[in-house]
């Protein structure tokens, strides 16, 4: 009896493999993290025509929520880095949703300037720590770090490209998020929802979703574990991740 050997599909290196679609990142400064997948995930796309990902690294996001939109959807993703750039539009091509997705490299006060759209949902998994020790490389730094993108920045963009119902949505640690909530209110933001995240139950909040708008409206409060006890993903981050985490 000659049985033929069996072949195992082939490992793809340099990325992160999801459900229908695969991240390459072997370019990019800011890898595939579980920051960027429970924003894509989470983020409210009800009533949504058009989406802007600002920051879009690999395309991670606006490929998670091309998939979770319906075809008539569209999203432009801008990115500063070059090399992020090129291969986020290079996961885009090779998605299954390339006629929904743009990628522009240009810095995201740039696209402001001539731009007249406006946006239904703005999202953005965007630097965070000051200005400190030099880091070795630029575009890590650019990706890590308020330098070429502030704060206030961020919320000034937003601001001019969002619609007048639009919400905003970012992921940024717990206590940096506490600060930008408060420095959005000084810039006439309101906060709508608010996620906190923890690693486990008994563990202390270490990042948060905030959903801003421009229109005054209660604020909703939710907390998510993304582990439990025994380590492994808790029953609600599965829920959360089970369209994209293969064998979930």
């Amino acid at each position: 009896m000659n049985d033929k050997p069996k072949t195992e599909t082939p490992l793809r290196r340099g990325g992160f493999t999801f459900k229908q679609f695969f991240i390459a990142h072997d370019r990019c400064a800011m890898k595939v993290g579980t920051d960027g997948v429970i924003l894509g995930a989470w983020v409210n796309i009800e009533r949504t025509q058009r989406v802007l990902d600002i920051g879009c690294g690999s395309g991670l996001i606006a490929l998670m929520i091309a998939q979770r939109t319906a075809t008539d959807v569209f999203i432009d993703a801008v990115e500063l880095d070059e090399a992020a750039a090129i291969q986020a539009r290079d996961n885009v091509r090779a998605s299954p949703w390339p006629e929904k997705v743009t990628v522009h490299h240009q810095d995201i006060h740039h696209f402001v300037a001539p731009n007249d759209d406006s946006y239904d949902l703005i999202v953005s998994n965007p630097p965070y720590f000051e200005p400190a020790v030099a880091c070795r490389d630029s575009a890590r730094a650019d990706a890590r770090y308020t330098q070429k993108l502030t704060h206030r920045g961020l919320l000034d963009c937003a601001q001019r490209l969002i619609s007048d119902d639009g919400r905003f949505c970012l992921i940024l640690p717990y206590r940096v998020g506490e600060n930008f909530q408060q420095q959005a209110r000084q810039q006439g933001w309101y906060s709508a929802h608010r996620l906190t995240i923890s690693d486990r139950d008994d563990t202390a909040n270490h990042r948060m979703i905030l959903t801003l708008t421009r229109q005054k409206q209660p604020e909703q409060q939710a907390h998510l574990v993304i582990k439990n006890t025994e380590g492994g993903y808790s029953a609600q981050f599965c829920q959360l991740i089970g369209d994209f985490y293969l064998h979930y």
